[in-house]
């Protein structure tokens, strides 16, 4: 049972808004908000009181639309961007049972570069598009500390051989590949340190239906063999329901609905996930 399960990684009250708030929207109990944006002061609250756990070689699913707080709550998580409040703790030996919001950057840095990976929605913000394929992987490698050239690039070549990138590419850029080998590049890139936890942020927008089947078969492949732990982004949730065990429903920077995405997909209790399940129909 997952209740007696130690979690691999707990979000807590996690809190981000662009902007100061005023009188009508610092109450988080009574906001005089159009959505999730106040009127009256400019303040956008992206993410708001967001709590969620996942499990060892679990996938958890987050869908919403364009502008729910998705990819906010996953650049957060990366320490991409500060939070504005909330806790981040994950439970690995190879760190220390701390809020890393609140962590050194250093600390953060360790997190990063051993014990998570990402893989973004545009390559151009998770790849170097005019190094080499394997030079991409060896510059993840090298921050974790790899020092032995000849190690490096065979843990490249393994990896970008396991996501089916052509050998005689391996040495190319980025830039002169198709949207789908970009992100399997970068799905390599962030595998490339055995991370426990690996984060996609809406990583078939974009791409022909074909394509997305394979990068989709890919993902669920990795996962399988790996056992990692994954949180998924997504605003399809025809995505969703071919990745993720659970699923949380998130609406103007909030969660409305969580639960296992079978029983999402079967009885939706919100109407805007109700409208999201007709959707697929």
């Amino acid at each position: 049972m997952k209740e007696l399960e130690q979690p691999i990684l707990r979000l807590s009250h996690l809190h981000k808004q662009y902007g100061p708030g005023c009188k009508d929207c610092r109450d988080p109990y009574d906001r005089q908000l159009d959505r999730n944006f106040c009127p009256r002061c400019g303040t956008v609250y992206a993410c708001d009181d967001l709590n969620f756990e996942v499990y060892p070689g679990e996938i958890l699913g987050v869908v919403g639309e364009s502008g729910s707080g998705k990819s906010t709550m996953m650049r957060c998580i990366y320490f991409d961007e500060e939070v504005s409040s909330g806790s981040l703790h994950l439970f690995h030996e190879k760190v220390a049972p701390v809020n890393l919001f609140a962590a050194s950057a250093q600390q953060r840095r360790h997190v990063r570069n051993h014990l998570m990976g990402k893989v973004y929605q545009n390559p151009v913000y998770g790849l170097r598009m005019n190094f080499t394929s394997i030079g991409n992987i060896a510059e993840k490698l090298i921050a974790a500390g790899s020092r032995h050239v000849g190690e490096m690039e065979n843990r490249a070549v393994e990896l970008l051989e396991h996501v089916r990138i052509p050998v005689f590419r391996m040495k190319e850029a980025p830039a002169h590949f198709s949207g789908g080998m970009q992100q399997r590049v970068q799905i390599a890139k962030a595998l490339s340190n055995n991370p426990p936890v690996l984060l996609l942020d809406e990583v078939t927008t974009g791409l022909d239906l074909s394509v997305q089947a394979n990068v989709l078969d890919l993902i669920k492949e990795i996962q399988r063999e790996l056992n990692i732990s994954m949180v998924v982004v997504s605003h399809d949730l025809g995505v969703i329901r071919m990745l993720a065990d659970r699923t949380i429903v998130l609406l103007n920077g909030k969660i409305i609905e969580q639960g296992l995405t079978d029983q999402i997909l079967e009885d939706p209790q919100h109407a805007y996930t109700q409208q999201l399940v007709q959707s697929l129909l």
